[in-house]
């Protein structure tokens, strides 16, 4: 147990990141999971039995100290860190035509500044062990949509991955974009519920991300989109 892998999961207590911490705990993974309510990091601790591989921390996404914390807390805890998968993010149905840019600020930097921040705190750790980023794209961040600024977000997530694959493969670090398409989480909490639609799943999800964090060494899968079976765009 002391030398399986180690992955950090931004936005982990539920949904697709709480999925994610599921399979690799599963998997003999040792896993660090941030979120923002202590309450709902706890349940997850609960849920899981509390194992020693399992280190829950109350981390705002989006501040650049509240991830390095995170990154050099998982490294105290277990003493090196293979994996990062920069999740956390939200949605609100706010157009740029007519919406409420006080709404807005929240959203932009929780999607676009929180996967930097993170990828920054932990880049010497993964290039010392070699390792992989993950970041939770969109399906939005390929197709446009009429106002939508989070989709904004994605198509910034979306260049960002690129961005800081072309900046550290040299050092032997993968990067994959994984973007889901419509999936039965929280995410449509902030759109007015889930649309009457075949969805996929956190679990279906997680296991791609899983996936990519499995790849043999030398082999860099870059983008993922993933969607269900019956989504056309």
């Amino acid at each position: 147990m002391t030398d399986s892998p180690v992955a950090l999961i931004t936005g982990g207590s539920g949904g697709l990141g709480a999925a994610t911490a599921r399979l690799l705990l599963g998997r003999g993974h040792r896993v660090a999971v941030t979120g923002r309510d202590r309450a709902r990091l706890d349940r997850f601790a609960e849920d899981r039995g509390s194992p020693d591989g399992l280190l829950c921390l109350v981390a705002d996404a989006s501040d650049p100290e509240a991830a390095q914390s995170a990154v050099d807390a998982a490294l105290q805890r277990y003493g090196r860190l293979d994996a990062v998968v920069a999740n956390a993010g939200f949605a609100i149905s706010d157009s740029v035509v007519d919406g409420d840019p006080s709404l807005w600020r929240e959203m932009v930097l929780t999607n676009v500044l929180g996967p930097a921040v993170v990828a920054r705190a932990s880049m010497q750790a993964l290039k010392e062990s070699r390792g992989r980023v993950v970041l939770v794209g969109s399906v939005a961040g390929f197709v446009h949509a009429p106002g939508s600024l989070y989709g904004a977000t994605k198509w910034a997530l979306t260049g960002l991955a690129e961005n800081i694959r072309r900046a550290v493969t040299g050092h032997g670090v993968g990067v994959t974009l994984v973007a889901p398409g419509r999936m039965e989480t929280g995410f449509w909490d902030g759109l007015g519920g889930p649309p009457e639609a075949s969805m996929l799943t956190a679990g279906q999800v997680a296991e791609s991300i899983v996936w990519a964090l499995s790849q043999p060494p030398g082999v860099d899968v870059n983008t993922l989109v993933v969607r269900p079976i019956g989504q056309p765009v």
